[in-house]
């Protein structure tokens, strides 16, 4: 599943779409940019793909932004062999996961924060993604363990 979001800095917004398995509710791709465009959700996928090395076709998920629905994104997700889905128009409860995602970034972390800089916000959000999310913060939907342990749990490691 994948979405994009806004974080306000006194720099201007910093765009932040992430990629997330919903099996494991991890977080697998993510980028941060000052300029909201199709490149920046690919980057995002594309560290989803590095990271998981997908053998087969798999779905991405999205809602029907712009971004999403561009010539350019459906290309990569052909060279990938990735299949993209679709929301339906004005349905938030087909993309709810990576919209917790987002509510919980904002609720836990940024606090309706204004960032000074838009590399300070790239650190803390970072630090939320890789540090806290993925490996410390605990999901009911995973039986009250992280992604990261809900997989290795999962895969026997």
């Amino acid at each position: 599943m994948t979405d994009l979001t806004y974080v306000r800095t006194y720099e201007g917004w910093l765009y932040l779409p992430v990629v997330i398995d919903f099996f494991s509710r991890r977080v697998i791709g993510w980028s941060m940019d000052s300029h909201m465009n199709k490149e920046l959700v690919i980057q995002a996928l594309l560290m989803a793909i590095w990271k998981r090395q997908p053998k087969n076709q798999v779905i991405i998920h999205s809602d029907q932004g712009s971004q999403f629905s561009s010539d350019e994104w459906n290309r990569f997700c052909e060279d990938h062999n990735i299949l993209p889905s679709m929301s339906r128009r004005g349905n938030c409860y087909d993309n709810a996961a990576v919209e917790s995602f987002f509510s919980s970034l904002k609720k836990e972390k940024i606090r309706k924060k204004i960032y000074k800089t838009r590399d300070e916000a790239r650190r803390e959000i970072f630090e939320y993604i890789e540090i806290f999310y993925n490996r410390k913060r605990r999901h009911k939907h995973l039986g009250n363990v992280s992604p990261v342990d809900f997989e290795c749990k999962i895969s026997g490691l």
